[in-house]
């Protein structure tokens, strides 16, 4: 078993957002991250615009999908590289990562421009395991059992974080979306594809009609590569 996919996966848990998905490309939002790794007392978390993905083997999806959905896409590293997209550095707390992080950013202090490169590189790391906000709640995830490949945009449009207060500020939260929306969605096409999974065999036929009728700006060879590129993880589940 390869311990890595040669393809990234992003899941999601409504059919509807994949065929956005589809249709427009991808839309980094703003994520909450556990940041208490670092050791500040005064914040946990901060929130950066991303999109995420993973390199897991087939094998491994089951645990995945039940976490974050059963409806996603499978794009090559190849598109994923031409993207500038990258695997994250995971960190454990009692490594020399945490305090050296720190001491960057004391060094930098009273400088704007270095502390958004640091901000940059801090929304490529994460802990080996840590918090996760799911509806208010924190659950607590094994990160490093993703291999998550990340998208963070890089835009003078948009801010570099949120904080906490900002993040759970509905309005604030939907007004910086919508700026990584208009400057900062990644795109890809039919070629870049190897997987489209629904939930189960059911699903096949109202995503086979989607391909055909809403993705008309592709040619008709491209529409045939999608459609061939669609499976249930009903089906694969049998086989893994």
């Amino acid at each position: 078993m390869n311990p890595k996919s040669h393809t990234l996966f992003h899941f999601t848990k409504s059919k509807e957002i994949l065929k956005t998905i589809l249709e427009d490309g991808f839309w980094p939002r703003y994520c909450l991250e556990d940041v208490g790794w670092l050791g500040y007392t005064e914040f946990s978390y901060i929130a950066y615009p991303m999109a995420c993905f993973c390199d897991i083997p087939l094998s491994r999806l089951d645990e995945h999908v039940n976490f974050y959905g059963y409806y996603g896409v499978g794009l090559t590293k190849e598109w994923a590289e031409q993207n500038k997209l990258t695997p994250i550095l995971y960190v454990t707390t009692n490594s020399n990562i945490p305090k050296t992080y720190r001491d960057v950013v004391d060094a930098t202090r009273d400088t704007v421009d270095s502390k958004k490169l640091i901000r940059y590189l801090l929304a490529h790391t994460k802990p080996t395991e840590g918090g996760m906000v799911i509806g208010g709640e924190v659950v607590r995830k094994e990160f490093h059992q993703e291999c998550e490949w990340r998208f963070v945009p890089k835009s003078q449009s948009i801010e570099d974080y949120l904080t906490r207060e900002k993040f759970d500020d509905k309005g604030i939260l939907e007004v910086e979306n919508k700026k990584t929306k208009n400057s900062c969605m990644i795109n890809f096409s039919p070629k870049d594809v190897k997987y489209i999974f629904v939930k189960t065999d059911s699903d096949i036929p109202d995503m086979i009609n989607f391909i055909q009728t809403t993705l008309d700006k592709y040619s008709g060879s491209d529409l045939k590569i999608l459609m061939s590129r669609v499976t249930s993880l009903e089906s694969i589940r049998r086989d893994l």
